[in-house]
């Protein structure tokens, strides 16, 4: 898949299949739209092309009014979106900045400056409640009457659904902060997870476990930063990672500022993904891990983020979440066992 930031690029098609959103989690629905695109594209000989927009709309305006709450939960970080987007077969991604500009763009020039010269859409599928241009006025009508009248198609696709539930980013948001995480999975199509290079940390954990029953090693942990401040999901869980070894690892993750630390440490307070692994491969060695690219999926939900008073507590506490991961990848072993039973009978 081509990445592009902006339509200004020699490297665009002259001519697309197009769809437009935001694509936060790439959910079930949004795998649906982009199957019908790719399958639009081809009839059409033409590329399939997202055109997304970074910042969130929503975010944009939340910065401008000064109004964090107005700002979504943030599912995926782009790489992940990206990585979501190019893993259904899109060819072409434009991420479209969200600026002053774009957000005080009537309908009717976004559709002749992006749609039409920009891109060159001959097919625009959106969703049944697509809104765009300055002030959301402009709609689905709007774009079909620009359609019939510039010479391209456009569609709109129905909610999708799966056991009588409209599949949407909100609803992925509501299961993931709420740690309902086979909900979650169910929305998306697959576990929830993160993805990017492991980076440095303060190697607290190192010294944490040392002295914990059990944690000669120390607490060593996979450090992903998360790059936007408010994330849909938040809290202690029991994971798995990818990228460190053929099969993948279990472990424990801590998503979020770290209130036990301070907020000014290495990581400036920002959100982080701090995963142990319950095996540590003996290949990687203690720093082996650096720079490499891992993917952590997120199964379970233990707790929400604690305080702890004391790095005694804390590694108390770090030492049972460890050990609830352990007993929660015990009994899912010992389901999927009987489970395997059952259908062998």
């Amino acid at each position: 898949m081509q990445i592009f930031r902006g339509f200004r690029h020699p490297g665009v098609a002259p001519a697309c299949a197009l769809t437009i959103g935001n694509f936060d989690g790439v959910h079930r629905g949004h795998q649906a739209m982009l199957a019908l695109l790719n399958t639009e594209a081809r009839h059409r000989g033409l590329p399939s092309c997202v055109l997304t927009f970074e910042p969130h709309p929503r975010d944009y305006f939340a910065g401008v009014t000064k109004k964090p709450e107005l700002a979504p939960a943030r599912i995926a970080t782009l790489r992940d979106k990206l990585t979501e987007l190019a893993s259904n077969d899109v060819a072409q991604t434009i991420v479209l900045p969200f600026d002053a500009v774009l957000a005080s763009q009537p309908p009717q020039q976004f559709i002749r400056d992006v749609l039409i010269e920009g891109l060159g859409a001959r097919y625009v599928l959106v969703g049944d409640d697509f809104r765009f241009g300055a002030k959301r006025a402009g709609d689905y009508a709007m774009l079909d009457a620009a359609g019939q009248v510039h010479g391209f198609d456009v569609a709109r696709m129905n909610s999708y659904e799966v056991q009588n539930l409209r599949v949407s980013s909100s609803a992925v948001r509501e299961a993931l902060a709420e740690g309902r995480m086979a909900d979650a999975a169910a929305l998306l199509g697959r576990p929830y997870s993160i993805s990017g290079h492991v980076v440095h940390g303060r190697k607290l954990g190192r010294a944490l476990g040392a002295s914990a029953p059990g944690g000669s090693d120390g607490f060593r942990t996979l450090n992903l930063r998360f790059k936007h401040w408010k994330p849909a999901a938040s809290g202690i869980f029991a994971v798995q990672v990818h990228g460190l070894a053929e099969q993948p690892l279990p472990g424990v993750a801590n998503l979020g500022v770290r209130p036990s630390l301070d907020a000014n440490d290495v990581n400036g307070g920002r959100v982080l993904l701090e995963t142990h692994c319950l095996e540590w491969p003996a290949g990687l060695g203690e720093e082996g891990a650096y720079g490499k690219i891992i993917r952590v999926d997120l199964l379970h939900k233990l707790h929400d983020e604690l305080r702890y008073t004391s790095l005694e507590a804390l590694t108390a506490g770090i030492a049972k979440d460890r050990d609830d991961a352990r007993r929660f990848f015990a009994s899912t072993h010992a389901e999927t066992r009987r489970q395997t039973t059952r259908d062998r009978i």
